[in-house]
C-alpha cells in the first residue's frame, strides 16, 4: 500500500508547524541574559554595586566599597561602617578581560571571591550566545559557572577530565557549546587570578631582574625604533566606533628608560643621571609620548583622585597601574629625529614582580561605541614591548608561552581526532575507488558498495554524531561566512577540532565529487535517516515505503534553497535571529542536546522526520535541510561526476531506482540534488541489470560471440577493432539528449580557436563582464538598468574605501548586484562550466545554474575586496 500524497504533505507541514511553535514563549528557556542591555555607565561607574546585584554573587555580604584598583574590583563587607569585616572581593569580567565567547563577543559575568581566593558566586548578566538562548537552555552555562563555587583561583581549572598527576582539575563542559565554556573558563581563570594577585592573595610572580648590555653609543631615533627599543601604538577613531577620520585617534610612543643606551639616548646623559638617582632598587621607568590626536593617554582619574586610568602595563597576567607619584615630567626627546609631540610622560613601575628582560605590554584603555545601538563597552588596545636582545646580556631570556585552549583540547583528545581523521581519508579513498567497487556488484548483490556504505552510516551516527557530536551545521556556514568578511579567529573555529576536520573534509570533497559524499555517506542526521528507512524495509515495511510524484518532489526540492537563502538574508542584519530561526536543522536536539533536554516541540519536530523517513526515503535532506542547499550550489561545479552513457536517455532503470529522484526523464544526474548512493553506477556495468548491456550481452550470447569486457563509457569493448562502440547505442537513443552533462553542452563563439593567451582574457572578461550582445538584443533594458547597478555597486565600494560606508551597507549593494548578474547573464551570457575551470566543458546553465555560479564567484569577489580593504584599514565595521 501507497502511502497518500496528502497525509505526507499534512505530516511535513504538521512538523514545520511543531517548529514554528518552539517560539513561542512557553517553549523556549529563559533569554533573561540573552543580549541584555547593562545599566548606562557601568564601565565608569565608581559605586558598580549601586548597579549590579553584587550580593547575588557574594552571599553574606550587606555593604560593598566602590571601585578600586586597576583592573578595578570591588571589596565585600559584612556591614557598612569601620566595624565591617572584610569578607572578599567582586569584580565584573569585562573591567578586567574582554575575551569572546563563540559569537565573537564577551560573556559579561559578575563574580564574587573570598578573602583565601575560593569563588563564592557566579552571574552572567549579558551573553550573545545564540545556542543558550534556543539550542541549549540558559540554566546550562548556570549550572556550568556554579563548578567553580568553593574552588580556587590558584588551581589549574581546565574544561575536560581531571589529571590529578598534572594538578588539573577537570570541569564539565556543555554539550554543543564547547567554544562559549572554553572561553568562559578563560574569563573566570583570568579575572580571578589578576584580582587575587592585585590583592595579595596569591604571590606576585617572580621574574629574574633584567642584565643589561651597554655600549654607551648614542642612538637615533630611528634606531631606537629600527632595532625595537621604542614601539608604536596607534587607535583609529573607527576602531572605537566613531567617525573615520584620516588622522589617529590616538597616535603613542614609548619605550624602556631603564637601560642605559636607550635612557641615554631618549633623555640625554645628564636627564638619565637624574632619572637614575630617583629610581629604587627594582623599580623601572617608561616613556610615552602622543605624537597625533586630541585624546589624553593621561585620562581624567588623575585629576580626581591621582590615578592615570587610560594606561597601564601588562606583563603575563599582572597589571601595573600608575598614580600621580609615579609620574615624572618629560620635558623633551634628545634622539635626533625624534617626532613632535603634544604630550608627553615618564611612568615608574615600582613592583618588583616585573622584569623589563621579559616581554611586556602597553595598554591603552578606553571605550567602544556600538554604531547600531549607542551602547559603550570596555576595550583595550594593546602594543607589545621587549628589549633587544642585543640590549641585553646573553640575549633574551627563554619564555615558556602557555599554550592556548585550543591546543590542549587537540592534545587531549588526540587519539580520537586521529581516529576521526583516518575514518575521512579512509572514506575518501574508498568513493575516489568507488568504480572498481561498482563493477564488483550487481543490481542482486551490492554488498561490494553497502559494506563501505553502512559502516560509514553506521560510524557516522555513532562515532560522529552521538560520541564526537560533530555534526555540521548551517551555524557554522553563516558564522564562516561573517567571519570571513568580518572578523576571522583561528583560535574560536580551532576550540573544535571535529566540526573544522570535518569542514576541511567536506569542503575539498564537494568541490571534487559534490555534495553528495557529505550528505549521503558522513552526515549523522542523514545516515540516520537513511538507517531508519533501511532497517523499516528489513523488518516488512516495504510495501508502505514510497517516493513523491516526480511533479511534487521537483517543486519540493526548492524549498531547502528558498530557507537557505532566507536564513543567510537574515543574517546579514541580525546573527542572533538567523541562528534563532535555524532550528529548522533538527541537529541540536538530536546530537548535542538531546531530546530529552528540550522542551517537547523540538523532540516531536525530531520524530515527526525520522517517522517520515520510515516511508520517504530522506524527507529531510530533499526538502528541508539548509545546509544541503548551502553545499549544493558549489556542487554546481563539482570536478568529477557519476557516468551516464547514451542510452541512459531513453532508459528508465536508473531513474526508478533513484532514491534521492535526482534523474530526470532525460536521464541526466543533478548532482545538487544527488546523495551519491552509487546505485547507478552499480547498474552502469551490470551485464544483466542494465538493459542496453543486457540487450546486448543476449545478442552476443545467441550468436556465440565473445564477452568482451565494459568499457569507460559503459558499453562493451568492440569485439573486431574495426567496429565502434557506437554500434551498440540504440536507435532511440541516438537521437536523444547528451545525458552525460546536465544540461545541453555548448561552447560561446569567442572560445573557439583561439590561443593560450587570447583565452586566459577571455576567462576573465566572462566572470567580470555580464554583458553581451545577444542580451543587448533580447533585453536591453535589464543590460542599460544592470549596467547602472554596477556603476553604484562600483561606486558604493568606493565609498566603503573612503570610509562613508558601512561594510552592511556594502553587503546590501553586493546582493542587489548578484540578483541582477544574474538576469542579465539569463539573457545573454546563458552558459557555465562543467567539471574542472581550466576546461572549456560548457553548458547551458539553468535558472539554478545561474544563481550557484554567481552566487559563489561574488562571494570569493566580495570576500577578497572585504580582507584587501581591511588589511589596508580601510573599512568601517
Amino acid at each position: 500500500m501507497l502511502l497518500p500524497k496528502p497525509r505526507f504533505m499534512a505530516t511535513l507541514w504538521l512538523a514545520l508547524a511543531l517548529l514554528l511553535s518552539a517560539f513561542a514563549p512557553g517553549a523556549r528557556a529563559a533569554s533573561g541574559t540573552y543580549e541584555a542591555e547593562l545599566p548606562a555607565g557601568l564601565a565608569t561607574a565608581k559605586d558598580m554595586c549601586a548597579l549590579l546585584p553584587c550580593k547575588d554573587v557574594f552571599p553574606g555580604a550587606t555593604y560593598f566599597s566602590e571601585r578600586k584598583g586597576q583592573p578595578p574590583y570591588v571589596e565585600a563587607y559584612d556591614k557598612a561602617g569601620k566595624d565591617g569585616k572584610l569578607l572578599g572581593y567582586v569584580m565584573l569580567s569585562t573591567d578586567i578581560t574582554d575575551t569572546p565567547a563563540y559569537s565573537g563577543k564577551p560573556v559579561v559575568t559578575l563574580i564574587g571571591m573570598d578573602k583565601i581566593g575560593h569563588f563564592v558566586g557566579v552571574k552572567v548578566l549579558k551573553h550573545s550566545e545564540p545556542i543558550l538562548l534556543l539550542g541549549i537552555p540558559e540554566s546550562a552555562l548556570i549550572n556550568f559557572n556554579n563548578q567553580y563555587i568553593g574552588k580556587s583561583v590558584a588551581e589549574k581549572l581546565e574544561i575536560g577530565q581531571s589529571r590529578p598527576d598534572e594538578g588539573v582539575v577537570g570541569l564539565d563542559a556543555i554539550s554543543g557549546a564547547t567554544v562559549t565554556v572554553i572561553a568562559q573558563n578563560q574569563v573566570m581563570m583570568t579575572s580571578g587570578s589578576t584580582v587575587a594577585r592585585e590583592v595579595g592573595i596569591i604571590a606576585p610572580t617572580v621574574r629574574e631582574p633584567a642584565h643589561y648590555k651597554v655600549t654607551g653609543e648614542a642612538l637615533t631615533w630611528d634606531e631606537l625604533v629600527g632595532r625595537g627599543a621604542v614601539q608604536h601604538l596607534r587607535v583609529m577613531p573607527e576602531q572605537l566606533g566613531l567617525d573615520r577620520s584620516a588622522d589617529p585617534f590616538i597616535e603613542l610612543w614609548f619605550g624602556d628608560l631603564s637601560q642605559p643606551d636607550i635612557g641615554k639616548s631618549v633623555l640625554g646623559a645628564t636627564s638619565w643621571d637624574s632619572l637614575k638617582l630617583q629610581l629604587k632598587e627594582g623599580e623601572h621607568a617608561i616613556f610615552i609620548i602622543r605624537t597625533a590626536g586630541r585624546e589624553s593617554f593621561k585620562g581624567s582619574g588623575f585629576v580626581r583622585g591621582g590615578l592615570y586610568d587610560r594606561v597601564q602595563v601588562k606583563q603575563d597576567a599582572d597589571s601595573f597601574t600608575f598614580r600621580d607619584l609615579d609620574y615624572l615630567n618629560l620635558y623633551g626627546v634628545e634622539a635626533a629625529g625624534a617626532p613632535r609631540f603634544n604630550e608627553s610622560a615618564i611612568f615608574i613601575i615600582r613592583s618588583k614582580a616585573f622584569s623589563d628582560a621579559y616581554p611586556w605590554k602597553l595598554s591603552l584603555l578606553g571605550n567602544r561605541v556600538d554604531r547600531a545601538t549607542g551602547a559603550k563597552s570596555f576595550t583595550s588596545f594593546d602594543s607589545p614591548y621587549w628589549l633587544p636582545a642585543s640590549m641585553l646580556e646573553g640575549g633574551r631570556p627563554k619564555v615558556d608561552v602557555p599554550q592556548a585552549p585550543w591546543v590542549r583540547i587537540w592534545k587531549a583528545r588526540g587519539v580520537e581526532i586521529i581516529l576521526f581523521v583516518v575514518l575521512l581519508v579512509a572514506v575518501t579513498v574508498v568513493y575516489a575507488l568507488r568504480e572498481r567497487l561498482t563493477r564488483l556488484s550487481t543490481h542482486k548483490n551490492k554488498w561490494p558498495v553497502n559494506a563501505f556504505k553502512y559502516t560509514a552510516w553506521a560510524l557516522s551516527i555513532g562515532f560522529v554524531g552521538f560520541g564526537a557530536m560533530a555534526q555540521p551545521s548551517i551555524t557554522q556556514v553563516l558564522t564562516w561566512f561573517h567571519a570571513l568578511l568580518f572578523q576571522w579567529t583561528w583560535s574560536l573555529f580551532l576550540s573544535d577540532p571535529f566540526v573544522f576536520l570535518f569542514w576541511i573534509f567536506i569542503i575539498a570533497t564537494v568541490f571534487l565529487f559534490g555534495r553528495g559524499l557529505f550528505c549521503g555517506w558522513m552526515c549523522p542526521f542523514g545516515s540516520l535517516q537513511e538507517a531508519l528507512y533501511k532497517i523499516a524495509r528489513f523488518v516488512g515495511l516495504g510495501r508502505f515505503q514510497t517516493k513523491l510524484p516526480q511533479k511534487w518532489h521537483d517543486r519540493l526540492k526548492w524549498l531547502k534553497y528558498a530557507i537557505f537563502f532566507f536564513l543567510l538574508t537574515v543574517s546579514m542584519f541580525s546573527m542572533g535571529l538567523a541562528e534563532k530561526l535555524s532550528e529548522v536543522e533538527p541537529f541540536k536536539t538530536t546530537f548535542l542536546v538531546g531530546v530529552m533536554n528540550r522542551a517537547w516541540p523540538y523532540g516531536l519536530f525530531v520524530a515527526a522526520i525520522l517517522g517520515v523517513s520510515i516511508f520517504i526515503e530522506r524527507p529531510y535532506c530533499k526538502y528541508i535541510c539548509p545546509l544541503g542547499a548551502s553545499l549544493a550550489m558549489p556542487s554546481t561545479f563539482r570536478w568529477f561526476g557519476l557516468k551516464r552513457k547514451q542510452d541512459c536517455n531513453s532508459c528508465k532503470a536508473c531513474a526508478v531506482g533513484c532514491g534521492a529522484q535526482a534523474i530526470d526523464a532525460d536521464g541526466r544526474i543533478d548532482h545538487r540534488e544527488c546523495l551519491h548512493c552509487l546505485d547507478c553506477m552499480i547498474l552502469y556495468t551490470d551485464t544483466k541489470g542494465c538493459p542496453p548491456l543486457a540487450k546486448e550481452r543476449k545478442r552476443r550470447e545467441k550468436d556465440g560471440l565473445e564477452m568482451t569486457p565494459i568499457g569507460d563509457n559503459g558499453y562493451f569493448f568492440p569485439i573486431y577493432p574495426a567496429t565502434s562502440f557506437t554500434e551498440q547505442i540504440s536507435a532511440k537513443a541516438v537521437g536523444g539528449p547528451d545525458p552525460r552533462m546536465p544540461t545541453d553542452p555548448t561552447l560561446p563563439a569567442h572560445k573557439v580557436d583561439i590561443g593560450k593567451l587570447e583565452w586566459l582574457w577571455l576567462e576573465l572578461r566572462d566572470h567580470l563582464w555580464p554583458w553581451s550582445s545577444e542580451g543587448w538584443h533580447s533585453q536591453r533594458a535589464l543590460q542599460v538598468a544592470g549596467f547602472s547597478l554596477a556603476i553604484a555597486a562600483t561606486v558604493a565600494w568606493i565609498m566603503t574605501a573612503m570610509g562613508t560606508l558601512s561594510s552592511g551597507a556594502i553587503i546590501g549593494w553586493w546582493f542587489g548586484w548578484s540578483v541582477y548578474e544574474v538576469l542579465i547573464r539569463l539573457s545573454g551570457r546563458r552558459y557555465v562550466k562543467d567539471g574542472p575551470w581550466w576546461r572549456d566543458h560548457y553548458r547551458v546553465a539553468g535558472v539554478m545554474d545561474m544563481l550557484s555560479y554567481v552566487g559563489f564567484k561574488n562571494l570569493l569577489i566580495g570576500a577578497a575586496l572585504f580582507l584587501a580593504l581591511k588589511s589596508f584599514g580601510l573599512l568601517i565595521p
